[in-house]
């Protein structure tokens, strides 16, 4: 595919995963309308399911699956939502089919995974809760490293953090319309602020993809785009296996009970995440993210 051929793709695929992305609630099946999706990619919709296979590694369903159990994992965690609104809202005809692709996601059923993560919210609070099935961290999971800079392509996100997955999404198609995504491209995402520090809206975000450090590519190609590397030298890591929206938590202990134990020093750089395998082959319970967390040298 000619370079000028493969970045147009991209950019009708940019606007078709924002449609979708715009219209994940409320279980609006317009998501899967293949004629709707190939119009807004000014597609044949006899060809629209290839290019965007061929340029998002899945289907449009899958793409749409991910999205929405992941936002009811969101629910499920920081909401009362019940469980029947959660699965009309994910496009489920019921209760059953949508608890059916929660466990094969995330290794349980959505009842018992709000449990637990009231229970581990109730722990971090110091509340006297305890639960056999709730995971322990360990000081000397934690490794202090020396890390390289890697040179990134990034697009900024604005807000939540956990809905930062659409802004990747976005890149990578970018990415792979301009031929950056090969075997072992890395990805990372950087953190700016606390997120009970502000208001949602407020917080600042890069998604990032690596490039070749002599590959020209520049903040023109595209309006949220910016070049940069990510934090090196001393960097503590640790490497936490769990669904996306648990995020939260080997946050916290880092910072409450690891940092305090261990005589360092945070940099004043912003904490960044490696991820170190694909979402869209890796069940939510198997994902595995690098925490970074930059030390005074």
């Amino acid at each position: 595919m000619k370079s000028i051929t493969r970045e147009t793709y991209a950019k009708r695929i940019e606007h078709v995963l924002n449609f979708i992305v715009n219209q994940l609630d409320g279980g609006d099946e317009s998501v899967l309308d293949i004629h709707r999706l190939a119009e807004i990619a000014f597609l044949s919709p006899y060809h629209f399911h290839r290019v965007y296979m061929a340029m998002m590694g899945e289907t449009v369903a899958d793409t749409v699956r991910r999205h929405r159990l992941h936002r009811a994992a969101i629910k499920l965690t920081a909401s009362a939502t019940p469980i029947n609104t959660l699965s009309a809202e994910a496009g489920y005809g019921s209760v059953q089919a949508f608890t059916r692709a929660f466990r094969a996601a995330y290794g349980i059923p959505p009842a018992q995974y709000r449990l637990h993560r009231v229970l581990s919210a109730a722990l971090n609070n110091n509340q006297m809760f305890t639960h056999k099935d709730l995971p322990m961290f360990k000081i000397n999971d934690v490794h202090i490293q020396t890390l390289p800079a890697i040179p990134v392509a990034a697009f900024s996100h604005h807000g939540d953090y956990q809905l930062i997955g659409a802004t990747f999404e976005r890149l990578m198609v970018w990415a792979a319309g301009k031929g950056l995504i090969k075997a072992g491209t890395r990805t990372f995402g950087v953190y700016y602020d606390d997120p009970k520090s502000k208001p949602v809206d407020a917080l600042r975000s890069n998604a990032c993809v690596e490039i070749p450090r002599d590959d020209e590519v520049h903040p023109s190609d595209h309006a949220d785009l910016r070049i940069t590397e990510t934090a090196s030298g001393r960097c503590a890591v640790f490497i936490f296996t769990g669904p996306y929206s648990e995020l939260e938590k080997p946050y916290r202990w880092l910072y409450d009970t690891w940092l305090p134990q261990s005589g360092e020093e945070p940099r004043n750089e912003p904490c960044f995440e490696e991820y170190l395998n694909d979402a869209r082959i890796t069940a939510p319970s198997e994902l595995k993210t690098a925490i970074c967390m930059p030390l005074v040298e």
